[in-house]
């Protein structure tokens, strides 16, 4: 999140040269599907030597995402360049406007964001599947898929894997019962000028 919201913040609120030509090739990204960069980032993963690690694991989506920067820009582009001149002419640099300012304005979408970013990370299942063999590394999607296909009788254990399921899902549950009207929120104040 945080090098997604600066790189938002560089596209929306700084003026410097080829910056919508370069936001443009950027967002191109989004149009990639996720499995023409799979066999490109394995392969990168591998010359690094980060299979079976957490690094590899997270490494690819680590710094930031086109969907978060897109995400974050659109929405600081609705904050009044106002409020930016305010700061500077109190003496604010591009780096105190963003902590000070315009972070805190929004917490909101941040937040939505993050819960979105969470989601879609503990939820992913081929990356896992394709750089983490090793058990020390496995994730719990991919755990409940091998749970499935190791099952010892001719159809699987359903009641474990129900169970299993639901500690799979419960994170999820918590996270949106704790911050679930601040999403709604975030939400609702995205159309109102």
């Amino acid at each position: 999140m945080f090098f997604s919201a600066m790189a938002a913040y560089a596209f929306s609120r700084l003026t410097w040269r080829w910056r919508d030509v370069t936001f443009t090739v950027f967002l191109s990204a989004l149009m990639v599907p996720g499995i023409f960069t799979a066999i490109p980032n394995f392969v990168l993963m591998k010359d690094l030597g980060l299979l079976n690690s957490f690094p590899g694991l997270i490494l690819p989506t680590f710094f930031m995402t086109p969907f978060a920067i897109f995400f974050l820009r659109q929405f600081f582009l609705g904050i009044p360049k106002e409020i930016d001149e305010a700061a500077r002419i109190d003496g604010a640099g591009p780096f105190r406007v963003f902590f000070k300012v315009i972070v805190p304005m929004s917490s909101a979408p941040i937040t939505t964001l993050s819960v979105l970013t969470f989601i879609t990370a503990w939820n992913e299942y081929f990356w896992p599947l394709l750089v983490g063999q090793a058990d020390n590394v496995r994730v719990l999607t991919v755990a409940l898929g091998i749970f499935r296909s190791q099952t010892p009788q001719g159809s699987p254990d359903w009641s474990a894997m129900m169970a299993a399921t639901l500690v799979a899902a419960l994170p999820i549950m918590v996270l949106f019962t704790v911050l679930g009207k601040k999403i709604v929120n975030s939400i609702g104040f995205t159309g109102i000028k």
